[in-house]
C-alpha cells in the first residue's frame, strides 16, 4: 500500500487537509483510507452501550457490526501502543493510506501549517516532510510550498509522490 502522512502541529489544519484530500483524491477515482493518531485515550465507544459495557467487563476487542458498517475497538489494557507498520497491516488493500500525524514515522509527509499559531516549521529539521501547505509564504525551505486551501495541486503532488 502507498502511504502519505499529514503532519504538524495542534490547531494546524491537519484534520481539514485531511477532508479535503480525501474528497479529492477519491473524487479521481482513487480508493483512500485513513490513520489518525491521537496523543491521547481517544473514546469511539460511549458508556452504556453495549460495547461498552463489553470492553468495561475486560473483552481485549469488540467488534460492532450493523448493515451500513462494522468497526473493531481493541483494548491494549496496559500494553504498548502498536508502531503504524502494524497498523497499516490490519487496512484492507487501498490505492493510498493518509496517515494524521505520526510526525516521527518514516513515511513521507505533506505539513500542514498555519502562521498564527506560530509553531516552528517541522520542514527545517524533519526529511521526511516533503513539502509544507502553508496560509503564509515561509521562506528558505528546502521542499515545495503550497497554499493550505489549494488542495488540487496537494494532491496532484501526493499522488506523483506516491506514483498514483
Amino acid at each position: 500500500m502507498r502511504v502519505y502522512g499529514v503532519t504538524g502541529w495542534k490547531n494546524c489544519g491537519k484534520t481539514t487537509l485531511m477532508e479535503r484530500l480525501v474528497e479529492e483524491i477519491t473524487g479521481r477515482g482513487f480508493s483512500v483510507s485513513t490513520v489518525k493518531h491521537a496523543h491521547h485515550a481517544t473514546e469511539i465507544d460511549h458508556e452504556g452501550r453495549d460495547s461498552y459495557r463489553h470492553r468495561e467487563a475486560g473483552a481485549r476487542e469488540v467488534l460492532v457490526a450493523s448493515p451500513v458498517r462494522w468497526a473493531l475497538m481493541h483494548e491494549l489494557r496496559g500494553v504498548q501502543e502498536p508502531p503504524l507498520t502494524e497498523l497499516l497491516a490490519k487496512l484492507s488493500p487501498v490505492h493510498l493510506v493518509l496517515v494524521e500525524g505520526y510526525k516521527r514515522e518514516s513515511h513521507p509527509k505533506i505539513e500542514a501549517h498555519r502562521a498564527e499559531t506560530g509553531r516552528p516549521l517541522l520542514a527545517f529539521e524533519n526529511p521526511t516532510v516533503r513539502a509544507v501547505a502553508s496560509d503564509a509564504t515561509p521562506e528558505g525551505l528546502p521542499v515545495p510550498v503550497f497554499d493550505l486551501n489549494d488542495t488540487a495541486a496537494i494532491a496532484d503532488f501526493i499522488l506523483r509522490e506516491v506514483g498514483l
